[in-house]
């Protein structure tokens, strides 16, 4: 009976499912995007992102944690390296799966899975509407324009800093 047992076994023995993910992880994070499966990457994704959450904090500690799942020095670095700093703010979510469609072969239902920071058109078309967003047009005619200047420099010469600097300086001059 598998009652209480939630994860996917994915048809395997559990070396070689610890084996697989572990390999899949380090591919992730030294390639920023693999494809593969959706099943295998939906237990993948269960599995690179506790480490990902683990190396916001960069001690040896953690290192060691994340290098035994791993196994391999050079995606610890990278994941520490390059990945960590741009993951900091976000509280979760750090990959995304994007299906593909389904194998010619065996009709297995394939997908992307990739790093959330390190897809650059998402990048860029959030900049794109940040930026559109941001622009306002003015309604208005050309004598709300001037008479809107003329009271924003009369506010200015009738600025209350003017009497407030000079009684510091009277204070300072009694002390």
């Amino acid at each position: 009976m598998r009652h209480r047992k939630k994860f996917n076994h994915l048809g395997r023995k559990t070396a070689h499912r610890k084996a697989m993910l572990s390999n899949m992880a380090s591919s992730l994070i030294l390639h920023k995007r693999i494809s593969t499966t959706t099943a295998k990457a939906k237990a993948l994704k269960m599995y690179v992102e506790p480490l990902i959450s683990k190396s916001k904090v960069d001690s040896t500690h953690s290192r060691r944690i994340v290098f035994g799942y791993l196994k391999q020095k050079e995606a610890v670095t990278e994941l520490f390296r390059e990945v960590s700093p741009k993951i900091t703010n976000r509280n979760g979510g750090y990959t995304r799966i994007l299906k593909t469609g389904n194998r010619l072969g065996d009709n297995a239902e394939m997908c992307i899975v990739e790093l959330v920071d390190f897809n650059e058109t998402y990048l860029t078309e959030k900049k794109a509407v940040a930026k559109k967003s941001t622009r306002r047009k003015r309604s208005g005619s050309k004598a709300s324009e001037e008479v809107a200047t003329e009271a924003s420099e009369v506010k200015a010469e009738t600025a209350p800093e003017a009497p407030k600097a000079a009684s510091k300086a009277t204070k300072k001059e009694e002390e």
